[in-house]
């Protein structure tokens, strides 16, 4: 393991970074994290009443498939990249380095906010989703109960701090703990498709053309045609199986990271792809009139569990789903405390590094980790202005996230042949012929439209209580950003930066730069070759 761990801490030497962290996560402990990014069970829980009530049954089984198709094409592209660059800036780092050194600084600026804002977004709608999971139990085992605005952003905000004290554990303590995430992940939701089908007789099943075809397409959007209440399906399946290079941001606590972080993002983009179609397909095989949905508990996926198993069984399991959103939320701000570390890192924050800080303690960014729960928190609060703010986080999420994995995809190619730019491909590589071009471009083109889909609003007549900022927000921070790096920014912020000292730069033959890093191409091909043979 010693010496697995030198050469892990070698590659990322000359990438032009100092090892900091302990590399703790093993094989299983990385694919447990990146199966427990994607929630599975939890995320389509969270989700299924967007799809089901807006578009219908047919929605949620055709979009899921759909999706899950694009987003394998999406998972295999950034995959790659991780495998060549597996530094806990991810993919913000990489598009710095796929770019020629005059446009490093601004193109690591924007996707550095850009997957700061989704990220953010993303523990944000995690934790308001699993504090809705809560209530939603409390609603069902109490048809009483009188459920508030302020009752859901108060147990939102106290589950983020119970996650900011667990993610400040040393990171062996993480690691362990990740080990068995995705066996109740999995578990979960295999257990549930079996129980539903046992306990949902033969002639209450719903038919085939109402769970595949066009009985199932039920338009409920108030104004959009049925081709559009469709598509607004896949916001489930774009907000569950996102945040790819989360596994990257813990590059430099794994170990064998150029191997296990990529490999954990494909297995688990296959996985949570087959599994969560088949739950889809069977929550709507059991689900009932339509019209009953989503129920006093205010989830379809609660109500559907309830009906078929009744409630205590019902709520037996829901404690497990909601265990699984526990999960997600913990790997989702593990994972953006490191891209806010790695961002001050290279002084794009403007704390002149303070939240790039390491903790001698427990070895991990207990700042960036403190900054990043308090940054999480915000939108939440979106909740108490409008209901439908949670839809726009997560579809916030999906746009602001996607985009910042695309422009690496397009630069790398853009620019493969100019001699600023030096993609080596790591041990994760599709290669150069027409399967990684068609991977990429399918991901490219994909992305840009379900951007458009997410920024279009839900339901009619269109207010501003019911309005999708997503759009609004993501546009107006990119601007924000865009100006404040014109005005202030671009005197300090050079792009990504190598913070090794003099001694170990001349022993890899770095050249001296301060806008970026650099590897000789003698020392790149070296290393590349003594990894490969390990």
């Amino acid at each position: 393991m010693s010496t697995t761990s030198d050469d892990d801490d070698h590659r990322l030497e000359v990438l032009g970074y100092k090892p900091t962290f302990r590399r703790e996560f093993s094989n299983l402990a990385t694919i447990s994290f990146a199966f427990s990014i994607m929630g599975l069970c939890s995320s389509i829980a969270t989700t299924l009443n967007t799809p089901l009530l807006l578009g219908g049954p047919a929605s949620v089984t055709w979009c899921w498939l759909l999706g899950s198709c694009m987003c394998f094409t999406l998972g295999s592209s950034i995959a790659e990249i991780v495998s060549a660059f597996p530094t806990c800036g991810g993919l913000y780092t990489a598009s710095a380095q796929l770019c020629p050194k005059s446009h490093r600084a601004i193109v690591g600026w924007i996707v550095g906010w850009l997957n700061i804002l989704g990220q953010v977004a993303g523990v944000s709608s995690t934790e308001f989703g699993l504090a809705n999971m809560i209530w939603a139990a409390v609603s069902l085992h109490s048809p009483t109960f009188q459920l508030t605005q302020g009752k859901t952003v108060g147990l939102f905000a106290g589950l983020l701090m119970v996650h900011g004290l667990l993610n400040s554990l040393a990171t062996r303590h993480l690691a362990f703990a990740t080990k068995g995430f995705v066996f109740v992940n999995i578990g979960a939701t295999i257990v549930i498709i079996i129980v539903l089908l046992a306990t949902t007789p033969r002639s209450e099943m719903q038919s085939a053309a109402y769970v595949f075809g066009s009985q199932g397409i039920v338009n409920q959007t108030g104004g959009w045609n049925n081709g559009i209440a469709f598509l607004l399906g896949l916001l489930s399946v774009q907000w569950t199986m996102t945040d790819y290079d989360a596994t990257a941001h813990i590059s430099e606590e794994v170990r064998r990271a150029a191997y296990a972080a990529p490999a954990a993002i494909f297995i688990a983009v296959i996985g949570t792809g087959i599994l969560g179609w088949l739950l889809n397909v069977v929550l709507m095989l059991c689900s009932g009139p339509i019209a009953n949905l989503p129920g006093i508990s205010g989830s379809a996926f609660l109500q559907i569990m309830a009906l078929r198993m009744g409630i205590p069984a019902a709520l037996f399991l829901w404690s497990f789903v909601c265990l699984t959103a526990f999960f997600v939320a913990q790997t989702a701000l593990q994972a953006c405390s490191r891209t806010v570390y790695a961002f001050s890192r290279d002084h794009g924050l403007p704390d002149n590094g303070y939240f790039g800080h390491v903790a001698s303690s427990t070895r991990t960014p207990l700042r960036a980790i403190w900054f990043t729960t308090t940054l999480s928190i915000i939108p939440g609060f979106l909740d108490l202005a409008s209901p439908i703010a949670a839809n726009a986080i997560f579809a916030l999420t999906a746009i602001a996230l996607d985009l910042s994995y695309i422009i690496p995809i397009f630069l790398r190619r853009l620019y493969a042949n100019h001699p600023d730019v030096m993609f080596r491909p790591g041990p994760f590589y599709m290669g150069p012929g027409l399967l990684g071009w068609a991977a990429n471009v399918t991901c490219i083109a994909w992305t840009l439209f379900v951007c458009v889909i997410f920024s279009l609003p839900t339901v009619f007549p269109v207010t501003k209580f019911n309005m999708n900022y997503a759009s609004v927000i993501t546009v107006g921070i990119v601007f924000l950003s865009g100006v404040w790096y014109v005005l202030s920014a671009h005197r300090h912020y050079h792009g990504p930066t190598s913070n090794l000292d003099a001694g170990t730069k001349a022993r890899l033959g770095l050249e001296e730069q301060t806008d970026s890093t650099s590897v000789s191409e003698k020392e790149k091909d070296r290393v590349f070759v003594s990894l490969g043979s390990a």
